[in-house]
């Protein structure tokens, strides 16, 4: 069963007596059902034990017992390196004893009962053997021979067979000095075992996103080297990634702080295509004059023949100066975040995002310091039985966030005139469409769309698919992302106020529209919304973003 890890509720054993020395073989059960990777094993031999799933023997963590010292061992093998945390039996929870009996692998059984962190573990235990020793974390090993457990009621380990016998040095698999490596404290190894269960590839590092950035960029198109574009306020890397993996999770994780901007900044993380003819790298190396040009003035916007827009893989805003401005706005009980961390899960953009892919990070800002970011992608493996289904045909229609805002790239505001519209040649095979839209609505002030609510619809061949008005009201919750913030007259801080879909120091997800009946073909794509009128020099625009997203056949 998806996200069941039988390895975390592992334990330990020890015989008594150094003579002895037995094995015991359990099944897992979830629900009533066996799990086909849920068989364990233990091995006790004198005043050691070593517990192992069966499917994974040789597994990086492995766990032990040493009865001589009294203590639990957790071994984790990283890369040529090991760390240990070591536990005293005595500090696990203490088991509550009940009345009742049972008969397990031919052997007579006591009840007790553990609380481990709200769950409730029901043990069954034997001392028939006299042995000591359990296949479940945090029971402690000093009842008897544990024999059965279930946690809350619906998962179940139970022995299958009792062997007594000689135990193979290499089932005891007791680890030496050099194999246990540095030993850690609890919250040092946990981390060290999250981070081992997943494969993390960095993009960018501590890079600055300043409007001025006046440093020559490296020779172009190499790999692996970060070139900043428009004055500074786009950065970009042309980086590998691995191959899809069916039921593989992905996951974008970009932090940010101020660097001295005090402003809340629109942010786009997003991927270049480059199996057009033109592409927006093309805009970013040679001038916004390469970009193929909308409605005589909107420069890269729309998919076309021979161009693909920039893919968003997530749509951030900075909070009011974090970090940067924390010691400057000092409030009693307000304890301000050092950071603000966006992460979002993209899984099903990976089929655009194999091999070499240029992926870059935009923060619009006009300030010499800036902001400082880090972009990591986090790949989460998951079961091929149960893979998360991925689209085999994505494509990137419409993106109006303008990226090169200060090279010179226009702002989204051709909804005034009117609607943003893009044809799209659907190929054959390709069925059950879905548009992952994100939009976002900026300018003006009292009366612009970032504080008026818009309808926003979408059209499809004149037909009208999707509506919904794109707002937030939990803006308040970001408050200690602010420090910079002003503050009104009325107790409200700016970063409180509810806007177009997004808040200061959010994310704006995207919204999944289905389109099930879009056949192959040429269809026309058709983005409406009631742009506000402009106000002296204040004006709206909309920052909308779609990628179709189909089955392939």
């Amino acid at each position: 069963m998806k996200y069941l890890s039988i390895a975390a509720s592992l334990l330990f054993a020890a015989g008594v007596h150094a003579q002895d020395a037995v094995t015991v073989h359990y099944k897992t059960r979830y629900h009533g059902e066996e799990m086909k990777d849920g068989a364990l094993t233990l091995f006790i031999d004198g005043r050691s034990a070593h517990v192992i799933k069966d499917a994974d023997p040789g597994a990086r963590e492995q766990q032990y017992l040493n009865y001589t010292e009294n203590v639990t061992m957790q071994v984790l093998s990283l890369n040529g390196r090991s760390v240990t945390f070591k536990k005293k039996i005595e500090d696990y929870e203490k088991p509550e004893l009940l009345t009742d009996t049972a008969t397990i692998a031919g052997y007579p059984c006591k009840k007790a009962k553990v609380i481990i962190r709200s769950n409730t573990v029901e043990v069954w235990y034997t001392n028939a053997l006299n042995l000591k020793g359990s296949p479940s974390l945090g029971v402690t090993p000093g009842l008897g021979l544990v024999l059965k457990t279930v946690r809350n009621g619906e998962m179940e380990v139970i022995a299958t067979e009792v062997k007594k016998g000689k135990i193979n040095p290499k089932d005891l698999n007791w680890p030496g000095s050099i194999a246990i490596g540095k030993l850690v404290d609890q919250a040092n190894y946990t981390r060290e075992v999250i981070d081992s269960r997943y494969t993390t590839i960095p993009v960018f590092s501590k890079e600055q996103i300043s409007f001025g950035y006046d440093k020559p960029n490296p020779t172009a198109n190499q790999s692996d080297v970060t070139y900043h574009y428009a004055g500074g306020t786009v950065i970009l890397k042309k980086i590998k990634l691995p191959k899809y993996e069916a039921g593989r999770q992905l996951f974008a994780e970009l932090a940010q702080y101020s660097n001295g901007d005090a402003y809340d900044r629109t942010g786009s993380v997003f991927m270049i295509p480059m199996d057009k003819q033109g592409s927006f790298l093309n805009g970013l190396q040679n001038g916004v004059k390469e970009l193929p040009v909308y409605k005589e003035k909107y420069q890269g916007v729309v998919a076309t023949d021979d161009y693909l827009p920039t893919m968003e893989l997530l749509r951030f805003f900075t909070p009011f100066g974090i970090h940067h401005y924390n010691e400057r706005s000092q409030i009693a009980g307000y304890n301000w975040a050092d950071s603000a961390v966006f992460r979002q899960e993209i899984t099903e953009l990976q089929p655009r995002m194999e091999g070499d892919v240029w992926l870059g990070v935009f923060i619009g800002n006009y300030d010499k310091g800036g902001h400082i970011v880090s972009l990591r992608l986090k790949y989460y493996k998951g079961d091929e039985d149960e893979g998360l289904k991925v689209p085999g045909y994505l494509q990137p229609i419409f993106n109006t966030t303008n990226l090169m805002e200060m090279a010179g790239q226009e702002y989204g505001t051709m909804f005034d005139h009117d609607s943003l519209t893009v044809k799209v040649n659907i190929p054959e095979g390709v069925t059950n469409l879905q548009l992952r839209y994100i939009t976002t609505g900026h300018g003006g002030w009292g009366n612009g769309d970032e504080f008026v609510p818009k309808l926003n619809e979408i059209f499809v061949d004149g037909k009208r698919v999707y509506h919904f008005v794109p707002w937030r009201t939990d803006c308040g919750t970001y408050r200690l992302l602010n420090p910079s913030s002003g503050n009104f007259g009325n107790g409200l801080s700016s970063s409180d106020l509810s806007r177009s879909n997004w808040c200061p120091g959010s994310l704006t997800p995207a919204v999944y529209i289905p389109l099930p009946d879009l056949a192959p073909g040429v269809h026309e794509f058709k983005v409406a919304i009631p742009l506000g009128k402009r106000e002296g020099t204040a004006f709206s625009a909309w920052n909308v973003s779609g990628v179709l997203m189909g089955e392939k056949k």
